[in-house]
């Protein structure tokens, strides 16, 4: 995908403050963070939500899901953090390839929003 940004990112064709990568999975930090902790992991793979990740690739959706895990701990979120997958428009999503928000750093109300 030419116009994603995520896959951009992913290719290293637009510049983001990394935290983490592999072949198949890169985690980095937020352009407007949330909280005191705000990354997002994508796969390189483009696909569009969690929901199609599911289905098409469980074994990446597992590795995103243990590359967010493994990023909350490097980053000393050890008294907690949230995971979020934000689908279609009316879940907020805002960039149509699929990432995991994981935030911590601070007390998380609930509901979110």
């Amino acid at each position: 995908m030419t116009d994603c940004l995520f896959c951009a990112i992913a290719s290293g064709d637009i510049p983001a403050a990394i935290v983490s990568e592999s072949d198949h999975v890169v985690v980095f930090r937020d352009v407007s963070p949330q909280a005191p902790v705000h990354v997002l992991a994508i796969p390189r793979k483009h696909v569009a939500n969690v929901g199609e990740l599911a289905v098409e690739d469980p074994a990446l959706a597992s590795e995103l899901l243990s590359a967010a895990t493994a990023a909350a701990k490097e980053l000393g979120l050890d008294d907690g953090y949230r995971v979020v997958f934000n689908t279609g428009n009316e879940g907020g999503q805002s960039v149509d390839h699929v990432h995991a928000h994981v935030l911590g750093g601070r007390q998380l109300t609930w509901p979110p929003g």
